[in-house]
């Protein structure tokens, strides 16, 4: 069989893996070095400085091409970092769309830091994809989606999507950090670039912040690893250990997530002081047949506000939260609790936040592999 035909269980333990070549080592080591020996000018065993390959992160990105059918992983200092080198490959001039509903870091590095040298971006609600075509010109280079979208939990069609980006022969770049590899690989779907906030889900354990694109075209990739080189924002070999151990465990992480995250959206939807929940596993939800055909299930992520949409309201409930931690960030194995109007959104103008639905009101969830039953009291006294 050989592990280049593995199902994805058997992938993220194995997934373009080998032993350690000096001596066999099961797990690979964290080559803590920045420059290696050379026999004569230019002659290595492949590596001749950290910042452009470091072998423990080449381990990594192997893993990482693999998990999401990919053929080249590439690894960065950050999630924000790996979308920076996407940005880096366009010019002055160039048009991007992006999705309206996406996290607020992204919009912060799209907005504040790249439109002032020329790039022109859209922000398009992409729940009709066909929306996209409007918005279309000969200078757009980019189409930027993400799905399930954060925080609202919105589900964009990527093979639709794809169709448009290649009728225009436009690149198409997916943020994959909620979904995960476990549930859709965009890749597969039409997609040319992948991206992952690896802090989340990949590294699974809220103690390392790392970023990822994978692609399969070698001239694309080639680009993005001089950018890498070139730009410097790279990850070390203690992060890069980290996350490729987090993501041996991702598929049953995964497959917690899930079966929590269904338990509390269903909790919190028959809950009579809850006036909205956000989750693609409802069959009420906007594009639920797009979702349960583009993913294996419907994650660990949610939103909701509580009934009369109170912001104060709200804050006392996170505020009595003790199980869930109140905390940025999502994925880890622990349940967070976020407000995105005042923390992972506050970049976005609340007038733009509340046009895609980003209320002073809601409150996000991320759930972790905890007993359910936990969780549900946490909340139950929480909301009272």
């Amino acid at each position: 069989m050989g592990k280049n035909n593995l199902k994805f269980n058997s992938k993220t333990i194995h997934g373009g893996q080998e032993p350690d070549k000096a001596y066999g080592a099961v797990m690979p080591p964290i080559y803590q070095t920045s420059t290696y020996a050379q026999t004569a000018p230019g002659k290595h065993n492949g590596y001749e400085y950290s910042r452009s390959a470091n072998p423990t992160r080449t381990a990594l990105e192997k893993s990482l091409a693999s998990i999401e059918n990919g053929n080249y992983g590439i690894a960065f200092g950050s999630g924000i970092a790996a979308i920076d080198a996407v940005i880096k490959l366009l010019s002055p001039g160039d048009e991007v769309i992006s999705t309206s509903d996406l996290y607020g870091g992204s919009y912060r590095l799209f907005k504040q830091v790249y439109e002032k040298f020329g790039i022109t971006f859209h922000f398009v609600d992409m729940a009709n994809v066909n929306n996209i075509e409007n918005y279309v010109t000969n200078n757009t280079k980019l189409i930027w989606v993400e799905t399930p979208t954060n925080p609202m939990m919105n589900i964009i069609d990527i093979v639709a999507a794809s169709k448009i980006a290649k009728k225009h022969s436009i690149p198409l770049a997916v943020d994959n950090t909620f979904a995960t590899p476990y549930l859709q690989t965009p890749l597969d779907l039409g997609a040319d670039i992948v991206m992952h906030s690896a802090t989340k889900y990949l590294g699974g354990h809220s103690d390392v912040v790392m970023g990822a694109l994978i692609v399969n075209d070698k001239e694309l990739a080639e680009k993005l690893y001089f950018i890498q080189k070139a730009s410097g924002a790279i990850c070390g070999p203690m992060d890069s250990f980290l996350v490729l151990r987090g993501i041996k465990t991702l598929h049953v992480r995964m497959q917690r997530h899930c079966e929590n995250g269904k338990a509390i959206a269903y909790y919190l939807k028959n809950h009579p002081k809850v006036e909205k929940v956000f989750w693609p596993g409802f069959e009420s939800s906007p594009n639920y047949e797009i979702a349960k055909n583009q993913m294996k299930d419907f994650g660990g992520m949610l939103s909701f506000i509580p009934k009369g949409a109170n912001y104060n309201n709200a804050i006392e409930i996170i505020k009595k939260l003790q199980v869930f931690t109140l905390a940025e960030s999502l994925g880890g194995v622990e349940s967070l609790a976020g407000h995105p109007a005042s923390m992972t959104h506050a970049s976005i103008p609340k007038e733009e936040r509340e046009k895609s639905g980003i209320v002073d009101a809601l409150i996000r969830l991320s759930i972790g592999i905890e007993d359910e039953n936990d969780l549900i009291e946490d909340l139950e006294q929480a909301i009272g």
